[in-house]
């Protein structure tokens, strides 16, 4: 598997490293392709996912096989591949040095109507050490009026909040999403997207899990 990374990317610091990549314009078609030719036919993946959104499909799934969700696959292996570049990429950038296995776990896709929501919450795969991410697929034109404070919008809002605390620390991070934006960062972070309103049009983002399996000791931040 190739180490290398080509996606442009940026980094924010919440203690932990918060890095958006652009996705390639090949894996956004594809992915927004494969989502509308399969939809109807995908495992609905809102019983075991905390949104409050009515149209959460899986389109991969490698945890334990359960009676409500069991292995399956839609993605090609470029499109695989690619996901496997991105984390290992977040791994070396973040100066992880010592020996690790990655391994994704699941990978779904959100279509927010007007109105739904995810509520504050982390994730986790077959372990509880490894990557979350959000992928934007698709964002209505207009979020619909903001009750007070117009000039700090937050409908359909992305907020990321950091788990460092302390005065003067940087702990909210509310990015101006925009389509093909990719965001990974650790399970353990905390997360948000608000309701908007704007019955005509859907908020579609994708999520893949990615299990990083480390020695916590061994496996630190190099000096």
């Amino acid at each position: 598997m190739s180490k290398e990374n080509n996606t442009p990317f940026t980094a924010t610091a919440l203690g932990q490293t918060i890095m958006r990549y652009q996705v390639p314009l090949e894996v956004f078609i594809g992915l927004n392709e494969l989502y509308r030719v399969h939809k109807k036919k995908l495992p609905h993946a809102g019983h075991q996912l905390a949104g409050k959104i009515s149209d959460e499909v899986s389109l991969f799934y490698a945890g334990p096989n359960t009676k409500k969700m069991q292995h399956h696959n839609v993605l090609p292996s470029d499109i695989i591949k690619w996901f496997y570049q991105i984390f290992t990429h977040y791994l070396q950038w973040n100066r992880v040095t010592r020996e690790y296995t990655i391994d994704i776990s699941s990978i779904w896709v959100n279509e927010m109507k007007s109105g739904e929501y995810n509520p504050v919450h982390t994730h986790q795969g077959k372990l509880q050490t490894g990557l979350s991410s959000v992928m934007i697929l698709k964002l209505p034109n207009d979020m619909g009026p903001e009750i007070s404070r117009p000039e700090q919008p937050l409908n359909g809002q992305l907020q990321i909040l950091g788990n460092i605390a302390g005065q003067f620390a940087t702990t909210n991070y509310s990015p101006k999403v925009k389509i093909g934006d990719f965001y990974v960062f650790p399970y353990d972070i905390r997360h948000v997207v608000y309701p908007f309103y704007n019955k005509k049009e859907k908020r579609r983002t994708l999520a893949c899990n990615c299990d990083v399996s480390y020695d916590p000791v061994s496996s630190g931040v190099a000096q």
